[in-house]
């Protein structure tokens, strides 16, 4: 639906009412409007200017080339600069709008077309990045031989916006127009006339400027005290886990230190970021696993496992958060030894739940069942809140009895199965005793291997009276 008709839809249906002439269907037409010209004049007249394109953003610059130098005690000058970002582009300024065929003769107030806003200015491009230069060496005072600018790009300017276009202005700004109702001769017959205005279109807006594009970083300096070309690092391997098994991985990588003074090195004027590195040693380091879990490595063959050689030449073991693992690791001889110990799907820790509830008095105990059988692996501690309702003295809600975390020597654990002595708390002997409804919610805090997840488990009902021996 047009926006001018349906804005002016409440006062079709209030003359239609006025009239008597809605019809039983709920419809909007009435008999002495329902034709095109109605819709025509209905609308607000003209159209409004259209909105101007966005201008692009500018492409940014290229970083400047990485450079490896064998120093051999010649001049060496390089020009290892970013390269500048383009501008970006104006946004278009917005159309003008329609301003023609306004009537007067219409029974509705009427709005001129708006004009068209600007389009936004597009973003400049980054500035490119200074390049790198490793230096080998033999004697550091070579360095100064080496003339090198490895400055960033400049961004590109942003665009501009563009500009927004004047809104139509009202030919007329009111007129009347005369309704009658009865039938011409009789009494009934009475005319009245009615005021209605338009008001002027908005002017559109103008576009937002695009924002500068960021300069480029200066290069680096990387110095290594050798003759040979360093190897390519390798410090970080992801597989599966079962591709583990029966191997060794190898990882290595260059270790750096970190100084200041890059400038004082070089030849003077040079330009290139101020901190550079100093290399240090080669770290290499093999990795195996030993898997003592009771499930067969196989089954795990979609998990992932990431290693990492850190540069105190220790071997980070992750594996997936949907993956509880507890090991250990041991280094020795250039080779890292990880036994994993219990391997146990996240989705099987939470699988708690209450088997019984038991007995009355100071022998009442929950009993908790661990339905994936993992409670040899996992370490659980449980946190209860007791809340106990008693209608021989009228309560009509629960009240807490206790609420903290259940000692550990009221907590026994059989295989799989866990048995907390509820009536071992410090728990009025009145909300123990048999006929007694309770709420009990249950917090299980699982962990294992540095990872935890809390269950809860809610149980309502009565104690019941204890059995009686056969």
């Amino acid at each position: 639906m047009h926006k001018g008709f349906k804005s002016k839809l409440p006062l079709l249906l209030t003359f239609c009412l006025f009239t008597n002439f809605l019809p039983a269907s709920g419809s909007v037409l009435c008999p002495a409007f329902a034709s095109e010209k109605y819709y025509k004049l209905a609308s607000d007249y003209g159209t409004d200017g259209r909105t101007g394109s966005n201008g692009r953003s500018g492409r940014d610059g290229s970083s400047g080339k990485n450079q490896n130098i064998f120093l051999n005690g010649s001049p060496v000058n390089l020009d290892l600069s970013g390269k500048d970002g383009e501008d970006g582009e104006d946004g278009e300024r917005g159309d003008r709008p329609n301003c023609r065929n306004q009537s007067d003769k219409v029974n509705h107030d009427i709005n001129a077309p708006d004009g068209g806003s600007g389009g936004n200015g597009g973003k400049g491009g980054d500035g490119g990045n200074g390049g790198s230069i490793t230096v080998y060496y033999t004697n550091l005072a070579d360095l100064r031989n080496i003339f090198v600018r490895a400055t960033g790009g400049e961004g590109g300017r942003g665009g501009r916006g563009g500009n927004g276009t004047v809104g139509c202005k009202c030919r007329r700004r009111s007129w009347e127009v005369q309704t009658c109702e009865g039938t011409p001769g009789n009494p009934n017959y009475k005319c009245k006339n009615k005021v209605y205005r338009c008001s002027d279109g908005s002017d559109g807006r103008d576009g937002s400027d695009g924002s500068n594009g960021r300069k480029g970083r200066l290069g680096t300096l990387s110095i290594v005290n050798s003759k040979e070309p360093l190897a390519d690092d390798n410090p970080t391997v992801k597989l599966a886990i079962s591709e583990l098994t029966n191997k060794q991985f190898n990882l290595s990588k260059n270790k750096w230190n970190l100084r200041r003074g890059a400038i004082s090195l070089l030849a003077p004027g040079s330009a290139i970021a101020d901190d550079y590195r100093e290399f240090e040693q080669r770290l290499e380091e093999a990795f195996q696993i030993v898997w003592q879990e009771r499930q067969p490595i196989t089954d795990f063959a979609n998990q992932a496992v990431t290693l990492n050689l850190t540069d105190s030449k220790e071997i980070e073991v992750t594996f997936p958060e949907d993956l509880w693992v507890e090991g250990s690791s041991k280094s020795e001889a250039n080779l890292t030894t990880f036994t994993v110990n219990y391997a146990i799907p996240k989705k099987d820790v939470t699988r708690l739940a209450v088997a019984e509830f038991a007995d009355a008095g100071q022998n009442l105990n929950l009993k908790i069942v661990d339905l994936a059988a993992k409670s040899d692996a996992i370490n659980t501690q449980f946190r209860v809140k007791f809340r106990a309702q008693d209608s021989l003295y009228g309560f009509s809600g629960y009240k807490t009895e206790y609420e903290g975390d259940i000692p550990n020597e009221l907590v026994t654990r059989d295989y799989n199965r866990f048995t907390l002595a509820l009536g071992k708390l410090k728990i009025d002997n009145e909300a123990l005793r048999p006929g007694v409804n309770v709420e009990i919610e249950v917090i299980a805090t699982r962990s294992l291997g540095g990872r935890s997840a809390k269950q809860t488990i809610r149980w309502q009902g009565a104690i019941r009276k204890p059995r009686k021996p056969i």
